[in-house]
C-alpha cells in the first residue's frame, strides 16, 4: 500500500471526520441510537483503516499495543468510579443527580462520564484484538 498515494491521501484527509462522528455519535445517544460503544468501535475502526492504509508498523507509533491494552480497564476504572460521587453523598450508586445543581443536567454529566469510560474499553479492546490478530499472520 504504500505507493497508493490516493488511498494515503484520502485516509489522511477523512481521519477528522471520522472523529467528529465517533464524538456525534457519543454525544447523541441521549437523543438516538448511539453511546459508548459505537464511537468506541467506530474510533478503533480509525486506527484500523490508519494500520491497513499506513501498515502495522506506523499505527503501533500512534498507539502503542501496551497502551491499546491499558486502555481496558482503565475505562472499567471510569466507569466504576462515575457513581462514587453518589456514594459520597448517601445516593445510591450510580445516582448521577448529586453531579450538577439540576438533577437533569447530573444525569448528563453521569451519562457523558459512563459513555468516556465505554469509549476508552471498547476501542482499546477492539485494538488488542485487531494488534494480536495482525501479529498472529507473522
Amino acid at each position: 500500500m504504500r505507493l497508493d498515494l490516493i488511498l494515503r491521501i484520502t485516509t489522511k484527509l477523512i481521519l477528522p471526520f471520522i472523529i467528529v462522528f465517533a464524538l456525534y455519535v457519543h454525544f447523541h445517544a441521549d437523543f438516538g441510537p448511539g453511546g459508548g460503544f459505537q464511537a468506541g468501535v467506530i474510533i478503533a475502526g480509525m486506527f484500523i483503516l490508519y494500520a491497513i492504509i499506513f501498515g502495522n508498523f506506523a499505527a503501533r507509533q500512534v498507539v502503542p499495543q501496551p497502551v491499546a491494552e491499558a486502555m481496558v480497564p482503565l475505562g472499567v476504572i471510569i466507569f466504576a468510579t462515575a457513581g462514587l460521587p453518589a456514594l459520597m453523598f448517601n445516593e445510591n450508586y450510580l445516582n448521577y443527580n448529586v453531579l450538577a445543581s439540576h438533577p437533569e443536567h447530573g444525569q448528563h454529566l453521569g451519562l457523558i462520564w459512563i459513555e468516556a469510560g465505554v469509549i476508552i474499553t471498547v476501542a482499546g479492546s477492539m485494538l488488542s484484538i485487531f494488534y494480536a490478530l495482525v501479529e498472529r499472520g507473522r
